[in-house]
This record gives C-alpha cells, sequence and structure tokens, in this order.
C-alpha cells in the first residue's frame, strides 16, 4: 500500500516559530500543526521575518509534506456579538495571512457557538464573515472548518452543517479538517466497520471526499454520542485502535494529512511514540507495545 497519508502532529511553536519544524521532526512527523499564536488569547505573537524565512527553509530541507495553523479557540464567526465578531474576523485574516508568510497548507478553524440564535440565523455571519477573511488574505493559504463535538449551541457537529457552511461561502480554499474524537462525541460510529462505512458514506454525500484536507486523529475519552470534546490517545478511548486501522487505511480518508491532538502516551502532547503508532496501522507493520486495547 502507498505510503499515504502524510502522518504526525501538534507540535509547540515555542520560542521562534521556526523551532516547530525541528520538532515536527523530532518526533518522526511527516506532517504537523501549529498554534500561531496564544490559543486562549486575542493578543497576536510578532513573528520578524527571519523566523518566517527561516520556518520555510527549514520546512524545506526536512522534506516534510504539509503543515497548518489551528487558530486561537476564542474565534466565533456564529457569534450575533457585533464585537466579538469583528474580533473573531480580523483574528482569522491573521491567522490565514501567517500562514502564506510561513508556507503552510492552511488554517483549521472551530466556527463556535451560535449562542441561541440558531444555525439557519448565523449562517450568513459566519458566511460573511468567513468570506471577508479570504478576500483581505493570499490566496496560497486554504481555509479549514472543523467538526466540533456537538455540544449545546455550537455549530458545525453535522456533516450536513458544514456542506450548508461551505455552499454559502463558496470558495475553492475552504476545505475541512475531521476530527475523529468529535465526530464520534457527535454521533457518527467510526468505532465499527458498519458505522464507519455509513460515516464516510454521508461525508462523501454532503460534503465530497476532495474537500477533506486533514484529519485530527484522536481516540474519546467518552462515549458514542456524548457530545463531549475530550481527546484520548489511539488505543486507549471508546473508537478503539482497530478502529483507527480501518480509518488510517481507508480509500477515502488516506488522502488526508492526519495530525494527532492527544494527551500523549509519554505525557506531555503527542510525541514520537504516538505518531510511530500511527505509522504502524497505516503500514500494516508490527504495532509498539500500548497500553488499552489489544490489536
Amino acid at each position: 500500500m502507498a505510503r499515504t497519508p502524510s502522518l504526525g502532529a501538534h507540535v509547540s511553536s515555542a520560542g521562534r516559530i521556526d523551532k516547530a519544524v525541528e520538532r515536527a521532526v523530532e518526533v518522526g512527523a511527516e506532517s504537523f500543526q501549529i498554534f500561531g499564536a496564544a490559543p486562549q488569547m486575542w493578543r497576536r505573537k510578532h513573528h520578524p521575518d527571519e523566523d518566517t524565512e527561516s520556518y520555510r527553509t527549514k520546512f524545506k530541507q526536512a522534506r516534510l509534506k504539509s503543515s497548518f495553523i489551528h487558530a486561537v479557540y476564542l474565534i466565533n464567526l456564529a457569534s450575533p456579538d457585533d464585537e466579538l465578531l469583528r474580533k473573531s474576523i480580523d483574528t482569522l485574516t491573521a491567522e490565514l495571512d501567517l500562514a502564506s508568510r510561513i508556507g503552510a497548507d492552511g488554517v483549521i478553524f472551530h466556527v463556535g457557538s451560535h449562542m441561541g440564535s440558531g444555525f439557519d440565523h448565523a449562517l450568513p455571519r459566519i458566511a460573511a464573515g468567513m468570506s471577508e477573511a479570504l478576500d483581505r488574505t493570499p490566496d496560497d493559504a486554504l481555509l479549514l472548518l472543523e467538526n466540533n463535538a456537538g455540544a449545546g449551541r455550537s455549530v458545525g457537529s453535522t456533516f450536513a452543517e458544514l456542506s450548508a457552511i461551505m455552499n454559502a461561502v463558496d470558495n475553492l480554499r475552504v476545505q475541512i479538517c475531521l476530527d475523529t474524537c468529535h465526530a464520534h462525541a457527535a454521533g457518527y460510529n467510526v468505532a465499527t466497520i458498519a458505522g464507519l462505512k455509513d460515516t464516510v458514506d454521508e461525508f462523501q454525500r454532503e460534503i465530497g471526499a476532495d474537500k477533506l484536507t486533514a484529519i485530527h486523529a484522536n481516540d474519546s475519552k467518552t462515549e458514542l454520542g456524548s457530545g463531549k470534546d475530550r481527546h484520548e490517545n489511539i488505543g486507549q478511548g471508546t473508537i478503539g485502535i482497530k478502529a483507527f486501522r480501518r480509518m488510517v487505511r481507508n480509500r477515502l480518508l488516506r488522502k488526508a494529512a492526519w495530525l494527532l491532538e492527544v494527551p500523549g502516551y509519554e505525557g506531555g502532547g503527542p510525541g514520537k511514540a504516538d505518531v510511530d503508532i500511527l505509522k504502524a496501522l497505516r503500514d500494516d507493520a508490527d504495532l509498539p507495545a500500548v497500553p488499552g486495547e489489544p490489536a
């Protein structure tokens, strides 16, 4: 089987942003994801040109496949609050600008919460905000909608809602990042053979596999349909290692870059051991010893 998908993880960009490339290489990543700014703050971090150019150089030298920025969590394009909406659009614009500067493939973001106004009422705000951010930025960086776990008033837990947003924006730069934990929590039973088939079929029908650019590969601490966003290490959660073997070798899902956002078998976030197990699942190799569900 061809050595696709490319596999990797979220890595730290602490210090200088180009250090993230070195950290990705250290964990054996082929693709990776970073934060371009503190994820719980509006304040932007300044990245000098020498650092962004160094990122590009190191990335090329390492022969990595792709990299992505995960936008700050405060963004809420579904908000009826004008001030919050403006901050969200400007921050998303800044994230896309940074992605272009470092040569990243795109920005992954959560749409947010409609805060009680309802999805239909929020959809025009979401589409207008995304369109503005796209219009204000270079066209070499994608904008990836990430599905959410389905809690409360959040937007984008179903493929139908993600499709409606994409259709409203109508821009080829808009793609999808599918989070396996979020999908499971939202009721998509990716843990079983039949459930995975139904999930992939619905994704293909509502969105189209050609729109799937990245996958957040996360097991789930909670049960199917819990609505809770609780990531777990591969094989230690309710999705299970057998399901990840099926997913990472699935004909349609294999086309995306797979990125771990897990606590880490050794703690402190995803590390080499976490990347190694995904590689073993992809390449049909012997699995490293991992506590949890047997292979």
